[in-house]
C-alpha cells in the first residue's frame, strides 16, 4: 500500500477528501480474471469480447403456431373463397428432418419449428379452420390435435406474404458478430445471451468478497433487549447491504468487542475469505478506541507495504479515516468512523469505488449533479472542511434533510443524495447552486 513508508511527521497532515481517495485507488488493483460458470458470473464484468459462434437463431423458424404454406397457394384466399390445402404432417420445435411442402400444400407448425423447404410464409392457426372443415372458429379445437391427425386438408381464409410469421436465421445476431464487450457487467439478460449462443462459461473479473465488521462494546445483534448503555449495532447492516448493491459479495461479522486481542483475531480469522476489508469505530483518539493497536499488529506486519496509516480529513462527517493492508496478502482494509452518517458516507466516497475497482470496472463513482437547493433552510458548513449533507433530490432541485449530525439515521434513510458543501463555503442559501452526489 501506499501508505507503507511515509515520513512519520506526515501523520499530522491534514487529507483532503481528493488526496486521500486518490492515494486508496492508486493503492487497488482489480482483481485477476477467472472462469466461472454462467450463473456464477452474474453480476461480474466482462474480460474479453465474446464472438457469436453460431447464428441466432439459427434456422429459419416460425413465430406463430399455424401452418407453413407457399404463397402462391394462399395468393387471393378469403372468407367467402378460402384456399384449400393438403395437410402433408406435422412440424414441431426441435424437428431435425420436416416434411416438404410442395404445391397445394401446407405443413402444420408449432412455434419455433424450422420452416420446412418448399414452404415461404405461416399462416397462424386463427386465419385457418384448423383442417376441422369449420370455419376459422375450428381453429381453437385444432390445437388439441396430436400429430398424427395432421394429415388431411385445411382452408385457409387470409393470404400471406413471403416470410410472413417466419424468424430468419440470424436475424437477432449472425456468426461471427460480437454479442458482448470486455467491460460489460453481465445481468440476467447478457447471462441469457451468452446462454442462447452456447457458451456455458465466461472470462471474468470475480465479484470482490469484502467483510464488514463493526467495533464496539456496547452494540449488540438487532432483536435482542437492550441494556442501559447499549445501541444496535446498524453500521455492519448497512456497509454489508451497501457492499453488496456495489457488486460485491459481502459478508456481516457483526460487532466485535472494544478488546484488540479479540478484534486483532476476529480480522485474521476473517483473511482467508477477503479480497477488502471494512471496519467501523475505533479511529477517533478516543481512550477505547482500540481500532489503531489492533490494525498495527494484524498478519505478517513485517512484510514490505503492509500496514494500515490512520488519517485527519478536511470533511464532516467522517474526518478520521484509516486505509492501508493485512496480513501475508496485503489485503486492503478500510477503517471508517463509527457514527451511523459518517461510516455511510465514507463508504459511498471510498469504500464503492475501492470495490468498482476490483470489479474492473473503470466509471467507479456515483453520479453527480448541479441542483438548486430548495426549501427555506440555510446550510452552514465549517470553513475547510467539504461538508456532505443529506438530502432528496428531483427535477433539478434538492432539499436538505435533517441536521449536519452524523448519529441522525432517520434522515439518511431518508435521503436519496448527498449535498456537497465545498471547503471555502461557509454558507447556502435557498435558490444558490449546489453539487449533489446521487445515492439512487
Amino acid at each position: 500500500m501506499s501508505s507503507a513508508g511515509r515520513p512519520a511527521d506526515e501523520s499530522e497532515h491534514v487529507w483532503s477528501v481528493d488526496e486521500h481517495l486518490e492515494d486508496v485507488l492508486g493503492a487497488v488493483r482489480p482483481l485477476d480474471p477467472i472462469d466461472l460458470p454462467l450463473l456464477d458470473a452474474l453480476g461480474c464484468v466482462l474480460v474479453e469480447d465474446v464472438t457469436v459462434p453460431v447464428s441466432l437463431p439459427p434456422f429459419d423458424n416460425s413465430s406463430m403456431d399455424g401452418y407453413a404454406v407457399r404463397v402462391a397457394d394462399v395468393a387471393g384466399a378469403a372468407e367467402e373463397f378460402p384456399a384449400v390445402l393438403e395437410v402433408v404432417g406435422d412440424v414441431a420445435a426441435g424437428a431435425s428432418d420436416p416434411v416438404r411442402v410442395g404445391p397445394g400444400q401446407a405443413a402444420r407448425i408449432m412455434t419455433g419449428a424450422p420452416l420446412p423447404p418448399g414452404a415461404e410464409a405461416v399462416v397462424p392457426v386463427e386465419w385457418t379452420d384448423g383442417g376441422l372443415g369449420e370455419g376459422p372458429a375450428g381453429a381453437m379445437r385444432a390445437r388439441s390435435r396430436s400429430p398424427q391427425d395432421a394429415e388431411g386438408q385445411v382452408r385457409v381464409y387470409r393470404p400471406a406474404k413471403a416470410r410472413a410469421h417466419v424468424r430468419d436465421r440470424g436475424s437477432d445476431v449472425r456468426a461471427g458478430d460480437r454479442a458482448l464487450t470486455a467491460g460489460t457487467i453481465l445481468g440476467p439478460p447478457q447471462i441469457g445471451l451468452l446462454a442462447a449462443i452456447g457458451r456455458g462459461a465466461v472470462l471474468v473479473r470475480p465479484r470482490p468478497r469484502v467483510v464488514v465488521l463493526s467495533t464496539g462494546s456496547e452494540l449488540i445483534q438487532p432483536d435482542e433487549p437492550l441494556a442501559a448503555g447499549q445501541i444496535y449495532d446498524s453500521n455492519s447492516f448497512a456497509l454489508t447491504a451497501a457492499a453488496r448493491d456495489a457488486g460485491a459479495i459481502a459478508y456481516r461479522v457483526g460487532a466485535v468487542a472494544d478488546d484488540a486481542d479479540v478484534l486483532r483475531s476476529a480480522i485474521e480469522d476473517q483473511l482467508v475469505r477477503a479480497d477488502l476489508m471494512v471496519t467501523s469505530g475505533g479511529v477517533s483518539v478516543g481512550a477505547y478506541d482500540v481500532v489503531k493497536e489492533a490494525l498495527s499488529h494484524v498478519g505478517d506486519e513485517d512484510e514490505p507495504g503492509a500496514g494500515v496509516e490512520f488519517r485527519t480529513l478536511a470533511m464532516q462527517p467522517g474526518k478520521p479515516q484509516g486505509f492501508g493492508a493485512v496480513g501475508p496478502d496485503h489485503i486492503p482494509l478500510l477503517a471508517l468512523p463509527g457514527n451511523p452518517v459518517s461510516s455511510y458516507v465514507s463508504f459511498e466516497l471510498f469504500v464503492r469505488p475501492v470495490i468498482r475497482t476490483l470489479m474492473g470496472l473503470t466509471d467507479v463513482h456515483r453520479p453527480t449533479a448541479r441542483a438548486t437547493l430548495a426549501g427555506t433552510r440555510t446550510l452552514s458548513s465549517p470553513k475547510g472542511r467539504r461538508q456532505f449533507l443529506r438530502g432528496t433530490y428531483a427535477d433539478g432541485e434538492v432539499t436538505a434533510v435533517g441536521g449536519a449530525g452524523s448519529h441522525l439515521v432517520a434522515a439518511l434513510a431518508r435521503a436519496d443524495a448527498l449535498i456537497v458543501v465545498p471547503e471555502d463555503v461557509e454558507t447556502v442559501t435557498p435558490g444558490d447552486e449546489v453539487e449533489v452526489l446521487l445515492l439512487g
